[in-house]
């Protein structure tokens, strides 16, 4: 059975084809509009979430399945004690795909073991969230024409931001790609990422605490949030939150087409003010999302069919 627990169970080629595909959804909608008839997803939340959970909602529906699950951990059988191999057993009888998202690092990992089903990840803990990532590929395909040759900025929340994680891990097997990594010290890209992805694959990339001195070679530039879930300790939460704010003012340092990205939500790490600047590239990243996530449905549902 396939599942996507991380980005690297894609390869090259298969991403390429799921680009190609939601390209394809984009253009003409309607031949895809029976593609899942008569096959039900189920989301399963353990954590919060608005934009994940209602994009694989829509991109079922609009593929022409139906959707069941739930969007708390609260109201399932995890507050009676059900382990996640139990939850991924039970729900196997019920659907014909699931969306799992979870606190816990390796829970989709536990539930693919054990689901007779594909599993998707949609994110776990601060470990990865691949179809974020291939909500990103999609939008630089769309905005930018390649995903080569491209400076790539990733600001704020490097050490516990999973969509920065599997983006750097995807964006590394394109050529002429360099990372500028931009967070305060207590933030950086953890060591394993960049020993284990960076440095292994060649990738040049530099560390730097500043948004400014950077933004004027960015191609792509990557906001994130600091994220209160992820802190044990408030203070240091409220010490870093505000560390870095992209306002009107700075873009004049910015490229004419840089492309903005944030995996959102947003706080007050990008200005209100920047959403009307044509370079601001986050809400249509959301969109793209459905389109990504029907293209991986169909795919997912196709191989599990043979």
């Amino acid at each position: 059975m396939r599942h996507l627990i991380g980005i690297e169970d894609l390869s090259v080629a298969e991403i390429e084809d799921l680009i190609a595909t939601a390209e394809d959804i984009i253009a003409n909608p309607d031949k895809y509009s029976k593609v899942a008839a008569g096959k039900k997803l189920a989301t399963l939340f353990y954590e919060p979430s608005t934009r994940t959970r209602l994009s694989f909602e829509a991109a079922m529906m609009e593929l022409g399945g139906n959707v069941l699950g739930f969007s708390e951990a609260q109201s399932s059988s995890a507050a009676k004690g059900e382990s996640v191999s139990d939850t991924a057993k039970v729900i196997s009888c019920f659907a014909d795909i699931m969306v799992m998202r979870h606190f816990k690092e390796g829970a989709p990992m536990v539930a693919s073991m054990n689901a007779t089903v594909p599993v998707i990840n949609a994110g776990d803990g601060g470990h990865n969230h691949p179809t974020q990532t291939l909500t990103d590929l999609l939008t630089i395909k769309c905005e930018k024409g390649r995903l080569t040759n491209l400076t790539v900025g990733l600001c704020g929340d490097l050490k516990f931001g999973r969509t920065v994680h599997s983006l750097i891990t995807a964006l590394s097997r394109y050529t002429g790609i360099r990372f500028v990594l931009i967070s305060p010290a207590e933030l950086t890209l953890p060591e394993y990422v960049k020993s284990e992805v960076l440095d292994r694959r060649g990738i040049e990339y530099v560390e730097t605490t500043s948004l400014d001195e950077s933004l004027p070679e960015l191609d792509i530039l990557y906001m994130t949030r600091v994220q209160r879930e992820r802190f044990f300790n408030e203070q240091d939460y409220i010490r870093l939150k505000d560390s870095y704010i992209l306002t009107v003012d700075k873009l004049s340092l910015a490229k004419p087409d840089l492309c903005i990205m944030h995996p959102l939500p947003r706080v007050n790490e990008i200005s209100v003010g920047v959403d009307a600047d044509s370079r601001a590239c986050y809400f249509k990243q959301v969109l793209y999302g459905k389109y990504i996530r029907m293209a991986l449905i169909k795919m997912l549902l196709e191989e599990a069919a043979k």
